[in-house]
């Protein structure tokens, strides 16, 4: 039996696991673990006398795995980008960001639910969690919209698939993932998630315009605001803007030169603002520790399903299955484009069973190396590649494609975190009901994903000022 035949089937057993519950860190790891042995111990063929050297060096190298994989800085934007939303939910700003996007769009047909979108694109863009984002959210934009008359499935929908934009727009932690797991620049993806991330927030946006058009009872305008009133709402919510123009400023300088600093320091350099800002506005030491409390869960779980499945992958480059894949998905006798939908497609159907961080990080490994082989493999030019752009402009528009691809994950059944998330805030609102009423954005989603695909310049106008 091959290696590459070992990993095959190590993975499908790993896949058994999920599919039948196991969380996918704890999965992933075992998976890894047991696959060193089966590699190293098929390397002296089998030899009884042999496995316990094959357990020996599989643990010594799934050991290293923990501190030298995860004591790296850039994972270290994670925290401070979950402190930042937790810190600004406590300064007020999500209140300030829906009472704003309310008197400025209520106005349209299911206006206070396209006021949550955008008023959690807006909390996204200084918040690196989606979960964080529908929480806080459901005890926000839901109450306003119950009493507005609107579809309690319908309300609960909107809040759960709003917060999956903080997966693109930045601060995003999984985009921070990915740019790890494929060794791209942390910054140069999170300016290529701005204008995607706007673009799904605007895609939401007319399709409940749309739906609310149709069922008139769905979602009915609010009014009554002046224009008085309108511009009176937006001082309280320009500390947003001003912590994400931090953030972008620090991280790449817009009047030339280097940067003012690393990713790294911008979010930390953010934290710290609105964290100033949470204190002038009345946080005290219980809201304080409840935020670092809530950071630091959500942090070890991250950084848990992060060492748990670099076992598994470090599993893999002993297996040699990323290359193998490569090379049969490079040989494939079709159009490369069918091929990349084909991948989406898969990463749809994976999407039913995992968490979007751990399917990322279990798939790129294997699914990265094969989407630049498409495009005509590492160092090539614009000029000659096959989807037309340069091998760095290729990692960042498929990574823009596969996170928001990932962002189904968190809206879909039977995991759908996102869903679960906005049932265990409000009590009276059913997981089935989220999921009913979060199934019109899978349209909108798909919407998104064709218009990135079909204009690339969308995902990386942003980057290319910074030389791409």
């Amino acid at each position: 039996m091959t290696s590459i035949d070992i990993g095959i089937y190590v993975s499908l057993g790993m896949l058994v696991m999920i599919i039948l519950g196991m969380r996918v860190a704890f999965a992933a790891a075992m998976a890894g673990m047991a696959g060193l042995i089966w590699v190293f111990w098929a390397k002296k063929g089998y030899d009884p006398n042999d496995f316990m050297w094959a357990l020996t060096v599989a643990t010594k190298t799934a050991g290293q795995v923990p501190h030298s994989k995860i004591a790296s800085q850039a994972l270290s934007l994670i925290p401070t980008f979950i402190l930042i939303g937790y810190l600004a939910y406590y300064a007020g700003l999500t209140k300030a960001l829906f009472e704003a996007a309310k008197r400025w769009a209520g106005w349209l047909p299911g206006g206070l639910a396209v006021s949550s979108v955008f008023a959690t694109a807006g909390f996204a863009a200084v918040s690196g969690a989606s979960v964080a984002t529908s929480a806080v959210f459901a005890r926000i934009a839901i109450p306003e919209m119950l009493e507005a008359g609107y579809d309690k499935r319908f309300a609960a929908g909107v809040v759960a698939a709003g917060g999956t934009l903080a997966s693109l727009i930045p601060p995003s932690a999984i985009l921070v993932i990915y740019a790890i797991i494929v060794e791209q620049d942390v910054g140069k993806l999170l300016l290529a998630g701005f204008i995607p991330g706007m673009v799904s927030a605007i895609i939401y946006a007319l399709l409940i315009v749309g739906l609310a058009l149709i069922w008139k009872k769905l979602g009915p305008a609010v009014t009554g605001f002046t224009w008085r009133q309108r511009f009176a709402s937006l001082p309280p919510a320009l500390p947003v803007f001003i912590v994400v123009a931090i953030i972008i400023f620090f991280i790449y300088n817009p009047f030339g030169g280097d940067a003012w600093g690393t990713p790294t320091e911008g979010g930390a350099l953010g934290a710290f603002v609105v964290f100033c800002i949470a204190v002038y506005k009345g946080m005290r030491w219980p809201q304080l520790k409840s935020a670092l409390i809530e950071t630091a869960k959500l942090s070890v779980m991250i950084f848990t399903i992060i060492w748990g499945v670099l076992i598994y992958v470090r599993f893999l480059g002993f297996a040699d299955l990323p290359y193998a894949f490569s090379l049969w998905i490079s040989g494939l006798d079709q159009d490369p484009m069918i091929t990349l939908i084909c991948i989406l497609l898969a990463y749809a159907v994976l999407g039913m069973f995992m968490d979007a961080i751990g399917m990322l990080l279990l798939t790129l490994p294997v699914v990265f190396p094969a989407v630049m082989a498409l495009n005509g493999g590492e160092g090539i030019s614009a000029a000659d590649s096959v989807f037309g752009m340069s091998d760095v402009g290729c990692a960042i528009w498929f990574g823009i494609i596969v996170v928001k691809m990932a962002e189904l994950c968190l809206i879909t059944p039977p995991i759908g975190l996102n869903c679960f998330v906005v049932a265990g805030v409000r009590p009276d609102i059913s997981v089935q009901d989220v999921f009913k009423g979060v199934s019109p954005f899978f349209i909108a989603d798909a919407i998104t994903i064709m218009v990135l695909i079909a204009f690339p310049a969308i995902v990386l106008w942003l980057p290319s000022m910074l030389g791409l």
